[in-house]
């Protein structure tokens, strides 16, 4: 079990973990243990998640969202197992916790009318400026 906060917690059987070998340098230790988790959470189908934060988690996962409404996450980042396993859960529990926090409705606001006047003073005074670098008439 993940314990997210304290109403939200997901069941082992919403995660499904494989291990796989690590890319990049390590030598021997990469071409024969498996340290890199896939950790694999069936998003769509939980029951511990609201509506509201699927549908914020689906924007959030962006690529790591799978068609069959899962989120991928991957982990090669030490040579442990164990670590890589913990490191994963941690940015899925960060994951959720991002998409449980609601985003604040904008409202619209007008600039004052003060700032609208000193932005067209400040224009003009520009505009002035601009106009006095034109060739200079011979009288």
């Amino acid at each position: 079990m993940l314990r997210i906060t304290d109403d939200i917690t997901l069941h082992d059987w919403e995660m499904t973990e494989s291990f796989i070998r690590a890319s990049g340098p390590g030598g021997q230790n990469v071409n024969k243990v498996s340290t890199a988790v896939e950790l694999r959470f069936e998003a769509a189908r939980s029951p511990s998640l609201p509506d509201p934060v699927k549908a914020r988690l689906k924007r959030l996962a962006g690529r790591r969202w799978t068609k069959d409404g899962a989120i991928i996450i991957q982990c090669d980042a030490t040579r442990s197992q164990a670590r890589n396993r913990e490191i994963a859960r941690a940015r899925l529990a960060e994951l959720i916790g991002k998409a449980l926090v609601k985003p604040k409705r904008r409202i619209a606001t007008k600039p004052t009318y003060g700032s609208v006047k000193r932005r067209l003073a400040a224009k003009k005074a520009r505009s002035d400026v601009k106009a006095l670098r034109g060739k200079v008439a011979e009288d």
